[in-house]
């Protein structure tokens, strides 16, 4: 087998497993928020293709906005950019190279998004503990996590049986 056709196959058998990654968040953000219609997505579009794709995929019938940033300089260009867009919800790529959840970058994004009001979701407990609403993903083992504080500071409810961290 030559590497063409491995990587090929990395892809094909990976690409399943990452596009049900979203579907319990895409699920609960629909119960949680009916009307949510735009989420974006702040990431490094480049590396986070394939994650991109999997939360198209999962928030079919919402419109989806991808604001590219290349590194930590960015983030204050896409905070500009969402606050001015105003999109319903902002999620965040648990393994981006720039926005991951626990990174500093995503701190300032999440306290950014919640000052004006626009509310940050993602797939990790460590997003909840730095701010996002609510999360609910593989690491969580389906179960939904939540913050109400940020809730609260957003301007919005936590999910209906959510444990709140």
């Amino acid at each position: 087998m030559n590497l063409k056709s491995l990587l090929c196959t990395a892809v094909l058998v990976s690409t399943p497993l990452a596009a049900g990654d979203f579907d319990a968040l895409a699920r609960t953000l629909r119960q949680t928020w009916p009307n949510c219609s735009t989420v974006a997505v702040v990431c490094d579009s480049a590396s986070s293709k394939a994650a991109v794709e999997a939360v198209t995929g999962a928030l079919s019938g919402m419109k989806v906005i991808v604001v590219d940033v290349k590194g930590p300089q960015d983030i204050g260009k896409a905070v500009n950019a969402l606050t001015s867009r105003k999109p319903d919800a902002v999620l965040l790529l648990p393994s981006d190279k720039v926005v991951a959840d626990g990174s500093s970058a995503a701190s300032f994004l999440i306290q950014r998004m919640g000052a004006a009001k626009i509310p940050t979701v993602c797939t990790t407990e460590g997003g909840v503990r730095q701010g996002a609403v609510f999360a609910v993903g593989p690491t969580t083992g389906g179960k939904v996590l939540a913050n109400a504080k940020a809730a609260g500071v957003a301007g919005v409810s936590v999910p209906a049986g959510a444990s709140t961290i």
